[in-house]
């Protein structure tokens, strides 16, 4: 009962408002195509799923249905209905929720919940019923290992992205702007995969790490971690962080007066926020990247699309057009096969898609076209900075002083 009354239905362009939108009576009264989720409303997830999943969830289900619906194969066009809870970053929660969509709820469609741990928990579930599912936030190389069927991700695999991170910290100690390396990571699955990924890479490329910590996921005050990096000298910082996280340290840097000149933070650092939170963040890196400026089709319609609906907010510049680029693939799949999930599997399987976010194509679920990056904050944008042939712009060392 406790989950009936936190539950909530999001049903856009499915009644009065979509009324307008859908062409004909016989239209209108189209058998809505159900798609179910969680996501984090409330929790320590709940920044990066309000930021990252959210907004482009409602988004393209409100194109879509002012298209006058999903295009299913030999169906024609259905509206879109989605089923979901705020799973208060609670593992349990969305584990029940995901086996109630499957079994008493019997939705046509699934989407991910936000982040690895999250969707490292309910993917077994979603492919034990066969039903595939997009994750644009998740990163483990345990889904690698345990070849879920019927998951699949969309962002570079720790070894991946910490060998991008190394490669330009390298670059940078050639160029003689660097020497030394800290690294902090939060104790969750993504913060001790991209470390167990970090330490290796940054040896193979030669690089002195001086101190490594990790801490708790919520922790409140990182400053003696913080302390301790800069009494030891190093000159580049690398975070591997959750947004809540990614804001304390941050903001504790200034407090200490540690500016080192590379200042690289994970997750949250590429959200439009976070600009905002640290007057420009000039010169901080995180992972990334995506900005308006890349040459794929769709992209920069997609990002005004996103300001237009969402208040003036921009998608951030690194999963969020992931997120999109996954409904697009979702969409595409539905058209050609319709919604039959064994043949979305196939089509997943054996496709290259073109989508605002770049070629995607899946190997045994893992997106192999796209590089680990590395983003940079440049008077106002997110600039691609690693690797170069993908870059939007060369990285700026040392990082400017804080605002």
């Amino acid at each position: 009962m406790g989950m009936r009354r936190r539950e909530f239905l999001k049903v856009a362009a499915a009644g009065a408002a979509a009324a307008p939108l859908l062409h004909g009576r016989a239209r209108a009264q189209a058998k809505p195509v159900r798609i179910g989720y969680t996501l984090s409303a409330t929790g320590p997830y709940s920044v990066g799923a309000q930021i990252t999943q959210a907004p482009n969830y409602t988004l393209w289900q409100e194109q879509v249905n002012a298209r006058g619906g999903l295009a299913v194969k030999g169906e024609g066009r259905r509206p879109i209905e989605f089923i979901s809870i705020d799973d208060r970053s609670e593992i349990e929660t969305a584990v029940r929720f995901y086996e109630k969509l499957a079994t008493d709820d019997k939705v046509d469609l699934m989407l991910p919940p936000w982040g690895s741990a999250m969707n490292f928990a309910i993917a077994p579930v979603a492919s034990k019923y066969g039903y595939p599912l997009l994750g644009p936030t998740a990163i483990s190389a345990k889904f690698r290992e345990l070849a879920i069927p019927y998951f699949y991700t969309f962002l570079v695999q720790p070894e991946g992205q910490m060998k991008a991170v190394a490669a330009l910290l390298k670059d940078l100690k050639a160029q003689g702007k660097i020497s030394k390396v800290a690294v902090a990571y939060v104790n969750d699955l993504f913060g001790i995969e991209l470390n167990a990924a970090a330490g290796p890479a940054l040896k193979e490329a030669g690089l002195e790490v001086v101190d490594t910590k990790s801490y708790p996921l919520g922790a409140k005050d990182l400053s003696p971690l913080l302390k301790g990096f800069k009494a030891a000298g190093a000159d580049a910082f690398v975070g591997l962080t959750y947004p809540p996280d990614n804001i304390l340290v941050t903001s504790q840097a200034k407090e200490v007066d540690w500016n080192p000149p590379v200042f690289f933070t994970g997750v949250g650092t590429a959200f439009p926020f976070y600009r905002e939170r640290f007057k420009g963040a000039e010169g901080v890196m995180g992972i990334g990247g995506w900005n308006p400026k890349v040459k794929f089709a769709g992209a920069r319609e997609y990002y005004d699309a996103h300001v237009k609906k969402h208040q003036k907010k921009e998608p951030d510049r690194w999963a969020s057009a992931f997120a999109y680029a996954s409904l697009q693939i979702l969409e595409k799949c539905v058209g050609e096969v319709g919604l039959d999930r064994p043949k979305i599997k196939a089509m997943l399987d054996a496709t290259e898609f073109q989508t605002v976010a770049g070629p995607i194509k899946f190997a045994r679920g893992e997106n192999v076209a796209t590089p680990g990056m590395v983003g940079q904050w440049q008077k106002g944008e997110f600039e691609i900075v690693w690797p170069r042939a993908w870059a939007t712009g060369a990285a700026v060392v040392p990082k400017a002083p804080w605002a």
